[in-house]
């Protein structure tokens, strides 16, 4: 929008600017498409605390490398240092809710393997992947998936 007056599209209706739905979706997103085009670094914004908490979770599966945050003073950004990893990423909308008991169902539907890909889940001990929510016994709402 200029100057306050909203834009007119093709079809003569009024549209607003793009609105962000799911920052983790969007990071995701970019972290998979620089992973197909070979770079090596991908700089992700903005940023949120379940992103950062995703993102160790990757870190501690040797997914990505390091990763920095950059405090602007506004939503943040984080440079990821990417290792080649990724097969494929992503995210499931809505957060379903998920029992303990119900975890095998979700990581036949979700992952190629029961060996390999992580599910991240969000339970009430905090964001954590799918194997440390069967040794809780925790259940929560699936946040998302990587392998």
């Amino acid at each position: 929008f200029q100057g306050g007056e909203p834009l007119d599209d093709a079809c003569g209706q009024e549209t607003s600017a793009m609105v962000r739905i799911s920052v983790l979706n969007d990071t995701l997103k970019s972290m998979y498409n620089a992973e197909k085009r070979g770079k090596r670094q991908v700089l992700v914004r903005p940023v949120s605390k379940v992103v950062i908490k995703f993102l160790q979770v990757m870190q501690k599966h040797g997914y990505i490398n390091e990763f920095e945050f950059i405090d602007d003073h506004r939503a943040g950004k984080i440079v990821v240092e990417l290792n080649g990893r990724i097969n494929k990423c992503g995210v499931i909308s809505p957060r379903y809710d998920l029992s303990h008991h119900d975890l095998e169902d979700w990581v036949g539907r979700l992952l190629p393997s029961r060996l390999f890909g992580v599910i991240v889940l969000t339970t009430s001990s905090g964001i954590m992947d799918h194997e440390e929510a069967r040794r809780k016994k925790v259940g929560g709402k699936v946040l998302g998936y990587f392998y």
